[in-house]
């Protein structure tokens, strides 16, 4: 006999709710350009589903995300941009879902750090694949410089909306129950 895990419908509605905003929002600020790559639209949203969900939510929102985004619209791009940020998005999901109970601040700045760390990994690897070189500083302006305003809005807009979910009571006990 095998053990299935069952989750709550309101974490299975809110991961779901993340998925589509992961979906339109892109669409949205890429329909502006530069807005895309700056503020980082598919982010947000998982982020968001890790803290609000479990880690396992987070996960699957974080790579369904970029997949279903790129299926629908070709936004990433596959492989080269949509399959890192898989890796990136699944990490964000399950980082800040272990670590938000602790410090929503610390468990966001965590993910953050940990995603741009797998993406560089991932992109490290399909660039040697195919052949290429990898160009950190490429990597690094496009995912700390470029993006800086989109990270300015994570740090102050995701810390302030847990604490809030958190107070009105709305948020299930992480540690207790699906």
């Amino acid at each position: 006999m095998t053990a299935t895990k069952v989750y709550s419908s309101k974490k299975l509605v809110t991961a779901a709710t993340c998925l589509a905003l992961g979906v339109l929002l892109p669409i949205i600020f890429h329909s502006v350009p530069g807005f895309g790559p700056t503020f980082l639209p598919m982010h947000l949203p998982v982020l968001l589903c890790g803290m609000l969900t479990n880690w396992q939510l987070g996960l699957l929102c974080g790579v369904a995300t970029p997949l279903l985004s790129s299926l629908m619209t070709g936004m990433p791009p596959f492989p080269v941009i949509g399959l890192p940020m898989c890796f990136e998005l699944a990490t964000y999901g399950i980082v800040i879902a272990l670590l938000v109970k602790r410090n929503a601040q610390l468990a966001l700045v965590s993910a953050m750090v940990a995603g741009r760390v797998v993406s560089a990994l991932a992109q490290l690897l399909i660039w040697g694949l195919g052949g290429k070189a990898f160009a950190l500083p490429a990597f690094l302006t496009a995912s700390f410089v470029t993006a800086l305003p989109g990270i300015a809005i994570q740090l102050a807009l995701l810390p302030l909306l847990y604490a809030a979910l958190a107070k009105s009571g709305l948020l299930e006990d992480k540690n207790h129950g699906a």
